[in-house]
């Protein structure tokens, strides 16, 4: 199978979510209300809470405050609500000076015009192109064009699995699709009401990345090369329906996951000893340790493709950019803000509370004191991982396949079939709603 060696070529993609609730507005005129001695800041939520986020970033803030003698006022945004906020404010002109982004909305947000342009005289205030990851600094806009933002936190993909659970029933880790599924059921005892997997299968962000994953382990692609959208090619069609039997012919998942509409509950069950195994971003770390596992409990290795896989993908190249808004007030803050956090003292100080791979070149995992699972996961990031498409309607196929998929599993859990020719017609009806 085909094993692809990214970092330094290939452009990142993102753990993201399309938010769909109402937007409140910020200030007027890009949110430092024209004072070159504050600006606002709409983080995104990275940590166990919004609190908890709120705790790590107010310290590192302040050391910018006594640096620079700017204030920041500072805003985290669940990512439930955080893209529809960001596209508000752009359309109202009403928001902040900076503010984090999925990094696979760089494109789609770039092409509003909402964000500043990175030219030379820009990467020269924040130090050089040179200081980041190649790939992750691509996700910052079109191919040929100024990006509009820059990596912040890179994430990647990993199965975690409980070592008591996988020791006591005599399974070692899986390193095949059909290997993870055979333990996952001798894992599942539903009268107990424990199952092999926990799938965040009513999250429509969670869901798409694992459409694209399997898609991609299948070698198919999910858009042409002229850019447009083909979510009904074999490759997607059927590894999406493998992904959806693991709640419908194999049963290792309890249907209930369909409600979980984020990861954080998969990661709960996994913690309360409900389920063996979760597929999780690395920066899950923080919240299975929070929620009373302990590291020797847990461990995590790659996502396993099928033993025929055409591509061993284990995860899309993931991560969290950073921007500053077209008419912030405070342009010249606002860039020494990016240059700020994307210092290496602030990347390895915000690396462990928020579990993210690091984006600066020669930089170091810090999430984890455990060598062997940074090393993992730094393996699926930089020869793993592919790209989500960097196209100005990928936030359309997070919602159209994202959201088909979560009907899907909800007719699951409630008892219905999903046939083959029923996913094929969902992906018709995604892609043509694209293209229209």
């Amino acid at each position: 199978m085909r094993r692809r060696t990214l970092l330094s070529a290939a452009p990142l993609a993102a753990v993201t979510a399309a938010g769909l609730a109402a937007c409140g507005s910020g200030s007027g005129g890009g949110g430092s209300d024209d004072s070159p001695d504050s600006l606002t800041y709409w983080a995104s939520n990275q940590g166990t809470s919004l609190e908890n986020d709120k705790e790590v970033l107010t310290p590192v803030l302040k050391k910018f405050t006594e640096e620079s003698g700017i204030e920041v006022s500072l805003e985290v945004i669940g990512w439930a609500d955080l893209q529809t906020r960001i596209q508000t404010a752009i359309t109202s002109g009403q928001g902040p000076d900076v503010l984090n982004i999925g990094n696979t909305w760089g494109v789609s947000l770039q092409a509003t015009g909402g964000l500043l342009e990175l030219g030379d005289a820009e990467f020269e205030a924040l130090g050089g192109r040179d200081r980041y990851v190649e790939a992750a600094l691509a996700t910052g806009g079109a191919v040929d064009t100024a990006p509009t933002s820059i990596p912040l936190y890179g994430l990647a993909y990993g199965m975690y699995y409980n070592v008591k659970m996988f020791e006591d029933a005599g399974i070692e880790p899986p390193t095949t699709w059909e290997e993870m599924v055979e333990a996952a059921k001798k894992l599942t005892d539903p009268d107990k009401d424990v199952y092999g997997m926990s799938l965040a299968a009513g999250s429509y962000t969670e869901n798409n990345h694992f459409a694209f994953i399997n898609a991609t382990q299948n070698g198919a692609a999910l858009n042409s090369e002229d850019g447009k959208p083909t979510s009904t090619e074999d490759g997607v069609v059927d590894g999406i329906l493998r992904y959806l039997d693991l709640m419908q012919e194999h049963k290792v998942v309890n249907p209930s996951n369909a409600q979980f509409d984020n990861g954080t509950k998969s990661v709960t069950a996994f913690a309360n000893k409900q389920a063996a195994m979760i597929i999780n971003q690395n920066n899950a770390n923080a919240t299975i340790e929070s929620q009373g596992m302990k590291p020797e409990e847990f461990k995590a290795i790659p996502f396993p493709a099928p033993a025929d896989a055409v591509d061993d993908c284990a995860s899309h190249l993931a991560g969290i950019n950073l921007a500053a808004m077209a008419d912030t007030d405070n342009r010249d803050g606002a860039l020494a803000f990016l240059k700020f956090m994307t210092s290496p003292e602030t990347q390895a100080e915000l690396g462990k509370p928020f579990a993210s791979l690091p984006v600066l070149v020669d930089g170091e995992p810090t999430f984890t004191e455990d060598s062997e699972q940074a090393d993992m996961f730094m393996e699926v990031y930089s020869e793993r991982s592919a790209p989500l498409p960097l196209v100005p309607w990928e936030d359309q196929f997070e919602t159209t396949v994202g959201q088909a998929m979560n009907s899907m599993f909800a007719t699951i859990a409630t008892g219905g079939k999903v046939t083959r020719e029923d996913v094929l017609t969902a992906m018709q009806t995604a892609q043509d709603s694209i293209r229209a």
